[in-house]
């Protein structure tokens, strides 16, 4: 008999059962959507968390900060030797200082603003590093910087965005800074007086570098205000993302060891990309249990369908047919179980995929902690990715499975007596 015959036969003994047939394939089905479902939500939600992530976080920029999460941090900032040293590592495009001020306070006539992060930069360098963050809605980074600029970050100018805003190109600004001193108690306020240059755009950025909260001055105005010519941190920029980890590596280099930590974006993602591809092969591998409670299922009405044709099985033999003849007419039921099941799963898997991702889009709307002004957090859309290799696999995996647990009923087909077999009532 060839395949044709064998599949035509196995055809019609499924439709004259058709009951137990859909029953037994729709376990195969409900076994392979649980795969493909998760397969593709697991990989919609691993793309989607890459792609934030880059938007989060400059691929080609290296934040370097004083000692480690072990270590603590250095008693000592980085001086400008230091930051001269790390801009002149190979592969380095520029490297720019950066003096964390804190909470300083805005004033301009009756109007009063908080910034939780005051950062004094080098404005040419700083913009160079950040091209697509540091950019303005009005005004610009002055051709000729001086002493009193001030450049403020959307939220900081615009704390409520029903109300006007804070301040204007050209306009005054009072800032209120605290200076440590070694008397009681121990910080002192002072005012200097701003002229605004710019308004930056917003970004809406989440991240260490959300610009929307910074406000900036010139970095030599901070240290003549305290005193100093150490820096915080150091921005590093590179000319491609994949020298990131090798440029690291040199500055961590030029540094005793657990002095500094160099953050590199990259490394970082690609640790969440890893960590998310376990998770992903975690679920599919649980949603697969399903599928092997189906192949249980198809062993146990194989063997049900063994015990009822054991007559036609013994009239097959008594005619000449070979074990072989039969152990393949049983086992081509369960490979069109297998592929009818598996096939019908991964459309219905990639249907129940995006209706779980309409519902869970829903848990990951923009939100916003109005008590603390804390940055909007962005919503998430999860897209289930449709995967050619996923699809086929899962259907290589159906049948096979199928295949694996119709053996058994098979072979106890194939082996049956005969004369035992014309002789079963």
């Amino acid at each position: 008999m060839r395949w044709k015959r064998f599949f035509s036969t196995a055809s019609e003994n499924m439709k004259q059962r058709r009951l137990r047939t859909s029953l037994t394939t729709l376990g195969v089905i409900i076994g392979i959507s649980a795969i493909i479902a998760l397969a593709s939500l697991g990989e919609g939600f691993r793309t989607t968390v890459k792609a934030r992530m880059e938007q989060g976080f400059e691929l080609d920029v290296l934040t370097v900060i004083p000692g480690t999460l072990f270590a603590g941090m250095r008693p000592q900032r980085f001086t400008e030797i230091e930051v001269k040293n790390v801009s002149q590592v190979a592969n380095v495009s520029i490297a720019t200082s950066v003096m964390q001020i804190g909470n300083v306070t805005l004033y301009k006539g009756d109007k009063e603003v908080s910034v939780f992060v005051a950062a004094a930069v080098n404005f040419t360098e700083f913009q160079e590093v950040f091209p697509d963050r540091f950019r303005f809605e009005e005004g610009g980074v002055p051709e000729h910087v001086e002493n009193d600029t001030l450049i403020l970050g959307h939220k900081v100018n615009y704390p409520n965005e029903a109300e006007p805003a804070f301040a204007h190109v050209n306009d005054n600004v009072t800032v209120t800074v605290k200076i440590p001193t070694t008397q009681y108690p121990y910080v002192k306020l002072e005012n200097y007086n701003f002229t605004v240059a710019g308004i930056l755009q917003k970004t809406g950025t989440p991240g260490l570098t959300n610009f929307d909260y910074w406000a900036f001055i010139p970095l030599d105005t901070a240290r003549k205000i305290y005193e100093t010519n150490s820096s915080d941190l150091i921005f590093v920029r590179v000319p491609n993302p994949e020298l990131s980890e090798s440029v690291a590596e040199d500055i961590e280099d030029l540094f005793p060891p657990y002095q500094i930590t160099v953050l590199v974006p990259l490394s970082f993602i690609q640790q969440v990309d890893s960590i998310l591809n376990m998770v992903e092969i975690f679920l599919t591998s649980i949603a697969s249990i399903a599928l092997l409670v189906a192949g249980i299922g198809i062993m146990n009405i194989m063997t049900v369908s063994v015990m009822e044709r054991t007559r036609e099985i013994g009239i097959l033999k008594a005619i000449g047919a070979k074990n072989r003849t039969i152990l393949t007419m049983f086992l081509a039921e369960t490979i069109l179980i297998g592929l009818a099941g598996s096939l019908i799963g991964v459309l219905t898997g990639y249907g129940l995929a995006h209706a779980m991702s309409y519902v869970l889009s829903g848990f990951f709307k923009p939100r916003q902690d109005s008590a603390f002004h804390t940055p909007e957090t962005p919503g998430m859309s999860i897209t289930p990715v449709f995967s050619l290799p996923w699809a086929a696999g899962a259907v290589i995996f159906g049948t096979v499975v199928c295949i694996l647990f119709g053996l058994y009923p098979a072979r106890k087909a194939a082996k049956l007596d005969p004369v035992e077999a014309l002789r079963y009532e």
